[in-house]
């Protein structure tokens, strides 16, 4: 559980509520803001894991998410309608008491998926689209595509149907350079598959180079990318430079400065075709502190403070919105939530870990601390 933060001492709280109001003022006197409202964020690729992890971390992602994509690589993983089916059943029984927040699940794609179980899923409402996964890419990926002329007949079906493809973009060939995956995958795969099937919507997941984003601009129609938090604060050089920092690691690891910058301008520039998808990945410091630790950044519970503040570096906090709320609901035809969520000019530290009965999960941490909470 999160640990509750410490009353205010009573003394200093007339000073600390005076302070507040001063910069309120001061930044109503610069013409800055000091609050904003948008349609309640959706998550487009997030990661629960099930179980214990499941019930500690989902909260997060609650208090500030109406809907969010949910990754299929359990072990074992989501691969029929039934497995969908129960995976969402355990989601629902631990929400929060109070929570209406929807998960909407996926399908994890093999070699041997079934393609009338998908479109049955789909019309069902079910499932909201499918994962594909390169065998080996990534973590719990092992039951992932190795060829995919295996899969094409699923992949027409789901043209057929409107059902979205997410992709985790990256080729597994031991050849390829790590930092060159994602593009080669690109070249290699994804545009000859997309040219074979030419009517399926595809979201190329968590892409982290210019070269994707240069992609997806490149096509107007049945594409789009998520973008993560982290990999619009970090690049390789926090990962390695002075020292390894495990809760950095990520797949698709972080490339150069120049691949950040390029993240940044598209997800603050309005265009449609790229939204939120946190890739928020809960390990244990146990799991991520080992010589072959696990891959991921637990995001879920500062993601909106860390994207406000980025939003606002760059002059652009009157599209997050757009990034966090509305372009994500229009790519999958979904309405935008009628709720809302209110963010205040209020500094917010990066919460303390969330505990499991595995062990600590580290928040990732952005290396400052973000201009902006959610109230």
């Amino acid at each position: 559980m999160r640990r509750a933060p410490a009353q205010p001492n009573s003394e200093i709280a007339p000073k600390v509520t005076g302070l507040w109001r001063d910069a309120a003022r001061l930044c109503k006197a610069r013409g800055m803001t000091h609050a904003l409202t948008i349609p309640t964020p959706d998550d487009w690729h997030l990661h629960l894991r099930d179980g214990a992890m499941l019930r500690a971390v989902l909260p997060a992602t609650t208090a500030h998410f109406a809907r969010a994509i949910i990754m299929p690589n359990l072990i074992p993983p989501v691969v029929t309608s039934a497995d969908a089916a129960a995976y969402r059943d355990r989601i629902l029984a631990a929400l929060p008491e109070g929570s209406d927040f929807a998960p909407l699940m996926t399908l994890y794609l093999t070699e041997e998926t079934d393609a009338e179980d998908v479109a049955a899923a789909h019309a069902s409402g079910l499932i909201t689209a499918v994962k594909l996964y390169p065998a080996g890419a990534t973590t719990n990926s092992a039951s992932g595509v190795s060829d995919f002329a295996r899969v094409e007949g699923v992949l027409s079906r789901m043209a057929e149907i409107g059902l979205p493809l997410c992709v985790h973009g990256e080729v597994t060939d031991p050849a390829i350079d790590i930092f060159d995956r994602e593009t080669v995958f690109i070249d290699r795969v994804l545009d000859p598959l997309r040219n074979r099937v030419p009517g399926l919507k595809v979201v190329m997941e968590h892409i982290t180079t210019a070269g994707a984003v240069d992609y997806v601009r490149a096509n107007d129609t049945n594409l789009a990318a998520t973008i993560t938090t982290h990999h619009l604060v970090i690049n390789r050089n926090h990962i390695l430079a002075g020292g390894i920092r495990p809760h950095y690691y990520c797949l698709p690891v972080a490339k150069r400065e120049e691949h950040r910058l390029a993240l940044r301008a598209a997800a603050t520039s309005g265009d449609a075709r790229f939204f939120l998808g946190t890739d928020s990945a809960p390990h244990t410091d146990p799991a991520k502190l080992q010589p072959c630790g696990c891959a991921g950044c637990f995001t879920a519970p500062n993601t909106l403070p860390i994207l406000a503040h980025v939003f606002e570096e760059d002059g652009a906090l009157d599209r997050l919105e757009a990034f966090t709320s509305l372009n994500g609901p229009a790519f999958y035809g979904l309405p935008v939530n009628e709720t809302t969520l209110t963010l205040t000019r209020t500094p917010a530290p990066v919460p303390g870990c969330v505990d499991t009965p595995d062990g600590p999960v580290t928040v990732f941490d952005p290396g400052f601390t973000p201009n902006w909470s959610v109230t």
